[in-house]
């Protein structure tokens, strides 16, 4: 793994060694329960509460309003069940959008077995919803809207300050699926007039198996997990106080470094746009180009499957000693056969859908990462190409953009 090059860091990340070191305090002597009276549990609470401010502070909340979950799935359920419950006798009607992740979805489907009305709007041909779409399908009996900041697979980040704007003014919860953005661009709870925000440890170096939901003080929501008392009676379970340790840390290390980091991925991702639209023919960029993650590149590759390259890619060979991973979509459904519905949404045909690639860097690669990486995907698409029965176009080239031999970059050697 030392060798690889991992470009699938929407998906995971790797634990940052320093939330690894402040982890392992607390998986061994250190195991007392956080629930207890004692001195033994009470230091295990101490440092819950220090990390539930560190959460605080890197998206602007009132630590009073953080909740530890198991991580962005439980959190969006939560949201979504919770808020439904308590508002039942306002009303049943949701709005979310068609892009959404399944963690959204389905908690959706499922109200709407059970007799909610749930709107999903349109996305333009960038994944963006119109705020103005928003706004027209508030009703009466709206009691929520739940909006992505930013996009799993294509990085595209929504008008949310916007669509906050509406909602506030409409008297409309709004919950945010803030998995992805968090640790990654500036979250401010405040800034984007959310009521909820949901958040998940292992998107930014944290560890897997926890995270957060943001309450706005006065939001009226049931519970979704039923117990103890724990997080004020909302949230039962035992803490895992390892996990949210870690948590806080990533989320202190991640306001560290978050400007020189944004900075640095932006500078990578568009180095990587720019030669793969150079070197490849017959391609197209999925998602905003610009109103997008920094770490965050989609493309669709006519012509052959994004399941092809994805394998192709990650195992050794002769000309490939380092594998390169990447992933053809989300990673909750990647088993599928079917296409990305988020790509479809975009208007993207079924074809080009199932030839989509996606790549999310880390804060650990690098351009020399990035020149071989794309070298051989270059290399792999000239090959998969040459034997497509619906593909007979396209020239291979080196990720430096010359062609054929006495190439010289580093990605060739």
């Amino acid at each position: 793994m030392d060798k690889a090059i991992f470009l699938d860091n929407a998906a995971t990340t790797r634990t940052d060694p320093e939330v690894v070191g402040v982890m392992s305090e607390w998986l061994g002597d250190n195991f007392g329960s956080p629930a207890t009276l004692y001195t033994f549990g009470s230091q295990a609470k101490q440092a819950i509460e220090q990390a539930r401010q560190h959460l605080a502070d890197l998206i602007g909340a009132d630590q009073k309003d953080i909740y530890f979950t198991s991580g962005a799935t439980e959190s969006n359920n939560w949201a979504i069940k919770g808020v439904a419950e308590a508002l039942e006798e306002k009303g049943k009607h949701i709005i979310t959008n068609q892009a959404e992740h399944h963690s959204i979805l389905m908690p959706c489907r499922h109200l709407e077995k059970r007799g909610w009305d749930v709107t999903y709007l349109p996305v333009d041909g960038d994944g963006l919803v119109n705020p103005e779409d928003v706004a027209g399908a508030i009703r009466e009996d709206t009691v929520l809207v739940t909006m992505v900041h930013a996009n799993h697979e294509i990085g595209t980040i929504q008008p949310i300050e916007e669509i906050g704007a509406i909602t506030r003014e409409k008297g409309v919860y709004l919950h945010v699926n803030a998995a992805q953005s968090v640790g990654h661009i500036p979250v401010d709870v405040a800034a984007l007039s959310c009521d909820l925000l949901s958040l998940s440890g292992h998107k930014f170096y944290g560890p897997k198996g926890v995270g957060a939901l943001y309450i706005k003080r006065g939001v009226r929501i049931v519970p979704l997990l039923l117990g103890g008392g724990q997080e004020k009676k909302r949230r039962a379970g035992t803490h895992n106080v390892p996990g949210i340790v870690g948590l806080g840390k990533a989320a202190e290390l991640a306001r560290k470094n978050l400007g020189p980091e944004m900075e640095r991925l932006t500078a990578l991702r568009d180095y990587m746009i720019g030669l793969i639209e150079k070197n490849m023919d017959d391609i197209r960029l999925n998602g905003h180009r610009t109103r997008r993650l920094p770490n965050n590149i989609n493309v669709s590759i006519e012509g052959i499957e994004g399941e092809s390259i994805m394998l192709s890619l990650s195992y050794p060979t002769a000309a490939n000693a380092r594998p390169v991973f990447v992933s053809t979509g989300s990673a909750c459904v990647s088993g599928t056969l079917e296409p990305s519905h988020i790509l479809l949404a975009l208007g993207l045909p079924a074809e080009l859908a199932h030839g989509s690639v996606r790549m999310t860097m880390s804060r650990h690669d690098t351009r020399e990462d990035a020149d071989y990486a794309l070298n051989i995907l270059f290399e792999v698409a000239e090959r998969l190409r040459a034997m497509s029965p619906v593909y007979k176009r396209g020239s291979k080239k080196c990720a430096s953009g010359s062609s054929g031999e006495g190439c010289d970059c580093e990605a060739a050697s």
